[in-house]
């Protein structure tokens, strides 16, 4: 050392320095990267295609790999990953559908897990009354070992029920039915005395309290030609329900018993609507024919 013409204090601190450079605690990996975000139809399943719909109540697999992530060699006996994840789902209207899910991948390396990506995973069902729309899966991941953050998002499609919103109480898709089973409605709405007859509606508009708890309640009363009333049901049906994604319309069903007697003839079928919580009602008056 004497050679290099330093002080003894000075040859002390390069020994430190150079001994420093080769006790690195971590590896260094390129910025934490997603290799794949992707959809299952059941756990590590086929990916679906971009343009596959789900329905209302189907459950979704979702996936997400990583790569670029850096290792903790702090023991070399111990080679660690550490990384932790946040994971929303939104509908079309940016709400969240269901609650915010976060996980860890905290795991131990073995030498020979050279070409090892890391993968998480998260299962949820889309609501009963999901609308139809373009949805959002985005996820946040950060890399506890080297500080580093990335984050993605995942489009795909629901095939729901066609409502048109409305900001107030309104009744949407109004059509009588051939038969209880029916899906399409009648054009011309005929029925015959002593048989049944069929409506359908989805209503919309109502408003919710705590929890997206909601309450509707239908009536009905039947008229003749002249706007005569014939009987009247003030509560034929309802819907009440709390959940955490807001049940954004209510689909309604009434059944309608034509006595034997009742003459042929035009008839309007009286329907009203009560928000219970807004405080809000609504009226639909529909003609049919009896044969």
């Amino acid at each position: 050392m004497a050679a290099l013409g330093l002080p003894a204090r000075s040859c002390g601190l390069l020994m430190l320095l150079c001994a420093g450079a080769f006790s690195g605690e971590v590896r260094a990996a390129p910025s934490l990267k997603i290799d794949r975000l992707a959809l299952h139809q059941f756990e590590d399943g086929t990916l679906l295609d971009r343009d596959y719909e789900f329905l209302p109540g189907e459950t979704a697999f979702f996936s997400c790999r990583l790569d670029n992530y850096a290792v903790d060699e702090n023991d070399e006996q111990h080679r660690k990953v550490k990384l932790a994840w946040k994971l929303e789902v939104r509908d079309s209207s940016g709400v969240l559908l269901v609650e915010p899910a976060q996980g860890r991948i905290d795991t131990e390396l073995l030498k020979e897990d050279t070409d090892w990506l890391p993968k998480f995973l998260k299962t949820f069902i889309v609501p009963g009354f999901a609308l139809s729309g373009e949805y959002r899966i985005t996820v946040r991941v950060h890399d506890e070992v080297a500080g580093s953050e990335v984050a993605g998002e995942l489009k795909f499609r629901v095939k729901g029920r066609a409502v048109e919103p409305s900001g107030v109480l309104a009744v949407r898709n109004f059509g009588f039915l051939a038969s209880e089973d029916d899906t399409s409605g009648m054009r011309q709405p005929i029925y015959h005395a002593g048989g049944m007859g069929w409506a359908r509606m989805d209503v919309t508009g109502y408003k919710f309290t705590e929890n997206n708890r909601f309450s509707v309640v239908f009536g009905m009363a039947l008229e003749d030609s002249e706007g005569k009333p014939l009987f009247t049901q003030p509560e034929a049906g309802g819907a009440s329900n709390e959940s955490f994604y807001a049940q954004r319309y209510v689909p309604g069903t009434l059944t309608l018993n034509l006595d034997k007697d009742v003459a042929p003839g035009m008839y309007t079928l009286l329907i009203t609507v009560r928000d219970e919580i807004g405080n809000q009602r609504v009226e639909l008056r529909e003609p049919f024919r009896v044969q």
